[in-house]
């Protein structure tokens, strides 16, 4: 066990969420889950999360040991687009997980990998082998997958200096008036929900590109080109110029068209080979959730 501890100076609100913005590695869940589970105290006694905390206030945290995770070979299905020794090319379905975490301990793309080659880049962590960049859980699409250390630093680098191809498509709500447009807005945690990203003027710079495909009554279909690769980042943006992604559990209204979460696929990717140095791109078709509400779409208009 390891015991938190600090005094309330000039914080007012629920304890909740100010224990979220005093201690702000752990999320809001994490802490929501110590109180409910009574290790939290004020002044020595067990309190809820909506304390109102007062100045003077001493808090004490009764945190459990973190647990450990370890990702095992687990025997999934993988849809390999492409393999050769240096690097894979996946084609990750919807609603899968990328690599293990306290939510998700397996069944994920990673227990997927590690059961299909014994050679994946050790860079990141033991959780993450072989991850180079992610894609959300009900994001679907093309990821690139590192088989060894030198491959996973020269794809990783071409991430980072803007020279890898990403195009997603999308269905956003409205109808977008203008063919093209470029959102350059700074993404950083939202402060009002630590589960969201937000445009926040402290962010970090994220720039998306985007074309409209078709337009429908109330949506458009829209292709995204990343610039930079920020948590949420397509996400975030499209909301934040007013037309959020259909499905969007997180960022869109609720319950709008059938579906399994986000209508985000990740359509495009292109690199340099690490070995080769020769341009590959590959392509993938939008999951048939996806080309059935289209079609729906487009019978209605």
């Amino acid at each position: 066990m390891e015991l938190l501890t600090y005094t309330i100076k000039e914080e007012k609100g629920r304890i909740d969420k100010v224990l979220t913005d005093v201690f702000s590695q752990f999320s809001r869940s994490q802490i929501q889950s110590w109180l409910k589970n009574d290790r939290v105290t004020v002044n020595g006694d067990i309190t809820r999360a909506n304390y109102k905390v007062k100045s003077g206030d001493s808090i004490e945290i009764d945190r459990p040991e973190p647990v450990v995770i370890e990702a095992k070979a687990q025997d999934i299905p993988l849809d390999i687009i492409y393999e050769d020794d240096e690097v894979m090319v996946i084609n990750k379905p919807q609603g899968m997980v990328v690599h293990p975490s306290a939510g998700h301990p397996d069944g994920t793309l990673v227990n997927a990998l590690m059961n299909h080659s014994d050679h994946l880049s050790t860079i990141n962590d033991v959780i993450r082998p072989g991850i180079v960049h992610r894609i959300d859980k009900d994001t679907s699409g093309l990821l690139m997958v590192a088989k060894n250390n030198d491959a996973h630093l020269f794809l990783a680098d071409q991430l980072k200096e803007k020279k890898a191809l990403r195009k997603y498509v999308a269905l956003v709500h409205g109808v977008i008036p203008h063919e093209k447009g470029t959102i350059t807005a700074p993404i950083g945690r939202s402060k009002e929900n630590r589960q969201k990203q937000a445009v926040v003027k402290d962010g970090k710079p994220a720039v998306t590109h985007f074309t409209v495909l078709e337009r429908f009554e109330e949506f458009t279909l829209v292709e995204c080109q990343l610039e930079t690769g920020r948590t949420h980042q397509i996400r975030v943006h499209m909301d934040f110029i007013g037309f959020p992604i259909a499905g969007d559990p997180l960022y869109g209204p609720k319950k709008t068209l059938k579906g399994n979460g986000q209508f985000l696929h990740a359509q495009t990717l292109g690199f340099v080979h690490p070995k080769t140095e020769g341009l590959l791109t590959f392509t993938s078709d939008i999951p048939e959730v996806f080309k059935e509400t289209l079609e729906n779409l487009r019978q209605n208009h």
